[in-house]
């Protein structure tokens, strides 16, 4: 009988949490995304324009970004052919008409070898190649840096809402005492939104900030590798081991 009672009893008070929940799920949705907006005042705006500017940079990131193309790792094999055959115009003229952050570095290299000296100097060609990589990179950079922006800015700016909202809710006890609280709720409500609201846009734009600037540094370290590989060629007129196959590999290994 007494377990009987008590799970009667466990059943009450189930289905009064269950009939609580759903009270409050259903208030959420009746709360809509202007509400929310208006809810949390001015601060909403600038927050607005902040995520939107967010999700335009991680797609931009993501299309310009891919190692496909900034590398272009298919041309590899034909500019290799032709700094062996010591054809650094025409390895030129091939950048120029295919653009890219890999073809343009190395271009600016390339340009240095056709200076009119019979002699190649390889130091300047480096320096030139250093130059060009830092344009490069400070310029494709730009969007990474936005997003680190983003993130460290909006819950500041947040937090000013919240600093807003207190400063009307403190207002509202001193003119209207505690007679109101609807109005002191409407105050508290401005700040606990855009609190979260910044936080909501920080945490995603710091994780995409990290993700593409790791992945870029990665990029750009094969870019030197694969530059180097190709002037190494034009400097000994030898192949580059890392460019060989096995068979060659194997080969060499056997003379």
């Amino acid at each position: 009988m007494k377990r009987k009672l008590l799970l009667i009893a466990l059943l009450a008070v189930a289905g009064s949490a269950f009939a609580q929940g759903a009270e409050i799920a259903d208030n959420v949705e009746k709360t809509s995304l202007l509400q929310l907006i208006k809810t949390g005042g001015w601060a909403m705006w600038p927050l607005g324009g902040f995520s939107f500017f967010m999700v335009a940079l991680i797609i931009q990131n993501f299309i310009s970004l891919r190692p496909k193309t900034l590398l272009h790792s298919e041309m590899m094999p034909e500019l290799l052919k032709m700094m062996l055959s010591k054809k650094c115009k025409t390895a030129l003229i091939y950048c120029r008409k295919h653009p890219s952050m890999f073809t343009n570095t190395f271009g600016a290299g390339l340009e240095r070898c056709l200076d009119g000296e019979e002699v190649i100097d390889f130091a300047k060609v480096k320096e030139s190649v250093e130059e060009a990589s830092v344009e490069q990179m400070s310029r494709l950079m730009k969007p990474i840096d936005y997003l680190s922006i983003i993130g460290a800015t909006s819950p500041m700016l947040g937090l000013l809402g919240t600093v807003s909202g207190m400063i009307k809710a403190f207002q509202t006890m001193g003119s209207q005492g505690m007679g109101k609280p609807e109005l002191l709720a409407a105050n508290i409500g401005e700040a606990l939104v855009t609190t979260a609201t910044g936080l909501i846009i920080a945490i995603p734009a710091m994780f995409f900030f990290f993700f593409f600037k790791k992945g870029f540094q990665k990029t750009l370290a094969t870019l030197g590798r694969n530059i180097g590989y190709l002037f190494d060629a034009l400097q000994t007129g030898k192949e580059p081991v890392s460019f060989m196959d096995l068979a060659t590999l194997e080969k060499m290994k056997g003379e």
